[in-house]
């Protein structure tokens, strides 16, 4: 996308994100309501039963939920957030997730992130709640 576009910004703040970047997280894209994200497993995200750990997953989501709820221009803070795992990845897989706004209303939004792997499968689900003070 265009650096010129309307999420620019967010698209800038979230690429350079200090955290993201130390556990290999990509913002892949951003658009109204919504966000795409992506990491590769690898040995340093695994936990001790060798299947990769359940906070690199949570990340992975929260990164889009967080660049997908800053997208509309207004800063967005996480009220409440929950995930549900279903399946583990394998190292060398290129994980996914995408954020898609499912409410938005008054000073709250809500989003749903789906994180799949590499054939698409359905990894994780997490849901989030921000609250917009500027709306």
């Amino acid at each position: 996308m265009p650096a010129t576009d309307e999420h620019a910004e967010i698209r800038d703040r979230a690429s350079n994100d200090p955290f993201c970047g130390r556990v290999g997280i990509e913002l892949a894209d951003v658009g109204e309501g919504s966000a795409e994200t992506t990491m590769t497993i690898d040995e340093d995200h695994l936990n001790f039963h060798g299947t990769p750990h359940g906070g690199c997953i949570y990340t992975l989501a929260d990164a889009a939920f967080a660049a997908a709820s800053n997208s509309h221009g207004d800063a967005a803070f996480a009220l409440e957030t929950n995930i549900s795992y279903l399946a583990a990845a394998e190292v060398g897989d290129t994980i996914t997730a995408v954020a898609e706004e499912t409410h938005l209303g008054g000073r709250t939004a809500e989003y749903e992130v789906v994180v799949s792997d590499d054939a698409g499968d359905r990894i994780a689900t997490f849901r989030g709640r921000v609250y917009k003070p500027g709306r």
